[in-house]
C-alpha cells in the first residue's frame, strides 16, 4: 500500500507492506483521513506514535470501508462504511482499526466529512462533556474558533444549549465561525466578553491569566491545545478563591478501554445530532494523498476554517 510517511523531519509517500487485522481489529480501505496539529509535531519529531501503531505513517482519524476482519471481529460486516480515530497510520490506502474504536458513519455524511469528523468531535465532546461538564444555559468560551476542534466545540456547546463565545485572530474567518453558533470576539479583547463557566483552550500558555480572570466562580478551564506555548505562571490565589478547576485532556495515548468509552459517548450524543443536521464538518479543502506535504502546509499556514482532509 501507499501511505504518508515521515522521513528526516519531511512528510512524503512512499510503499508499505499492506497491513494485516489482528484479534478483534478491522482492516480498513481508507476513503479520507483528517488532518491534524499532531501530525505536523510527529513531522517535528516532537510527537511520536504510541507503542503499537506505525511509528512512520501519521495520521489520527480517517474513514473508509470494512475490507476484512480479524479473529472475533464481529461488531461490523465487510463494506461497512465506518470511522474512527488511531494512534497513527491514518494517512493511507489501508488501515488497522480495532473495531471497539469504530464507529458507524451516518447515512448522507460524505467522505471529507466522516475523515474529518473522529478526532476533532471526539476530543471536543469529552474536554466539553466528560472533562469540563459543560450544562445548559453556561457560557462557554472556545479559544481558536476557526479550528477543527474549535468549529466542533461551537457547534456541540450551541446543541447543549450553552451560550457559545469564540476568539478567531482572523478576520475574515469570522462571519464564517458565527454561523455555527458563536458570539465571535478578537483574541485580544476576550476577557471583556466574559464572565464564563467553562474555557476550552486551545491556544496555550499565553491565554492563562486571562482565561483565570474571566471564569466565574466554579468556573472550569480544560486544556487541549498548548501551540502558542506550555509554560505559564499560575495564580493559586486566583483558583482557591474562585473555586476554580483546572484540567487537561489528550486523546492519543489512551488505552484503548478508555478510547472506547469516547467513542461510545460520541455515538451516543454526537452522531445523532450529525444525522438530524443540527453539526456538521466544516471542510476546508481536500488534497490527494500524492499531495500529503501540501496539506501540511496549508495546515501550518493556518487561516482556514474547519478541516483539511487527505483523499487517498
Amino acid at each position: 500500500m501507499r501511505a504518508a510517511t515521515i522521513r528526516d523531519g519531511e512528510v512524503l509517500v512512499e510503499e508499505h507492506p499492506d497491513p494485516e487485522a489482528g484479534k478483534g481489529e478491522l482492516l480498513v480501505r481508507v476513503r479520507a483521513a483528517g488532518v491534524n496539529g499532531a501530525d505536523i509535531h510527529q513531522r517535528r519529531g516532537g510527537y511520536p506514535a504510541p507503542p503499537g501503531s506505525p511509528p512512520d505513517i501519521p495520521g489520527l482519524e480517517l474513514a473508509g470501508e470494512v475490507l476484512a476482519r480479524g479473529p472475533g471481529a464481529e461488531r461490523f460486516e465487510d463494506g461497512d462504511r465506518v470511522f474512527a480515530i488511531v494512534g497513527g497510520g491514518g494517512q493511507a490506502e489501508l488501515a488497522v482499526v480495532h473495531e471497539r474504536v469504530a464507529m458507524p458513519i451516518p447515512g448522507g455524511l460524505d467522505w471529507p466529512e466522516a475523515g474529518g469528523l473522529p478526532e476533532v468531535f471526539t476530543t471536543a465532546h469529552d474536554a466539553l462533556f466528560t472533562q469540563a461538564g459543560l450544562a445548559p444555559g453556561e457560557r462557554l468560551l472556545v479559544h481558536g474558533g476557526a479550528g477543527g476542534v474549535g468549529t466542533a466545540a461551537i457547534q456541540l456547546g450551541r446543541a447543549a444549549g450553552a451560550a457559545v463565545t469564540a476568539t478567531v485572530r482572523r478576520a475574515e474567518l469570522r462571519d464564517g465561525v458565527s454561523a455555527l453558533g458563536a458570539d465571535v470576539v478578537d483574541p485580544e479583547g476576550f476577557d471583556e466578553a466574559g464572565p464564563f463557566d467553562v474555557i476550552l483552550e486551545l491556544v496555550g500558555a499565553p491565554n492563562l491569566e486571562r482565561n483565570l480572570q474571566v471564569l466565574a466562580t466554579g468556573g472550569r478551564l480544560t486544556v487541549i491545545g498548548v501551540g502558542a506555548g506550555a509554560k505559564a505562571e499560575l495564580n493559586l490565589l486566583a483558583v482557591m478563591g474562585k473555586r476554580l478547576r483546572l484540567m487537561g485532556s489528550t486523546l492519543r495515548p489512551r488505552p484503548l478501554e478508555e478510547k472506547a468509552a469516547t467513542a461510545r459517548a460520541v455515538e451516543r450524543h454526537v452522531l445523532p445530532l450529525i444525522r438530524a443536521g443540527s453539526v456538521r464538518v466544516p471542510v476546508a479543502a481536500t488534497f490527494p494523498l500524492d499531495e500529503v506535504a501540501a496539506a501540511y502546509e496549508r495546515f501550518t499556514a493556518g487561516g482556514k476554517l474547519g478541516k483539511l482532509v487527505l483523499l487517498p
